[in-house]
């Protein structure tokens, strides 16, 4: 991924439609990659007139999403013998995310206050989640 890329694929093409539709309170939540913090994409983003919300350095990744990515990887990881066509990755992909129990994925979602308090109270440290 490259900071050109980002501002086409992901800016261009969502985040400035998904502003658009949200109106004057949206606030844009991205890390701090590399590609994120490219200058061509401060300067859309400031002509977009979009506020990125700060991201402290260090910061923990506290996405639910994240989680279940990993999830995912693990499941695909664990296939003998792992895919090794795009469409057979593809498919492996589809099949593992339609196993992905949806209580787990909620479950996840619940847990995102005890998580931030957890990471409040650690100044951005480890936690024990």
């Amino acid at each position: 991924m490259t900071g050109h890329i980002y501002l086409d694929v992901i800016l261009e093409q969502h985040v400035r439609l998904f502003r658009g539709a949200m109106g004057a309170e949206f606030l844009f939540m991205d890390d701090n990659a590399r590609p994120y913090r490219a200058n061509i994409v401060d300067e859309c983003l400031q002509s977009e007139d979009i506020t990125r919300m700060d991201w402290p350095a260090y910061s923990p990744d506290l996405n639910p999403i994240e989680h279940v990515w990993d999830k995912l990887g693990r499941r695909i990881t664990a296939h003998k013998p792992p895919p090794t066509y795009l469409p057979e990755l593809r498919r492996a992909l589809l099949d593992e995310w339609c196993n992905i129990p949806q209580d787990e994925i909620d479950n996840l979602i619940l847990s995102m206050p005890r998580r931030c308090k957890a990471c409040i109270a650690s100044s951005g440290r480890h936690t024990p989640y």
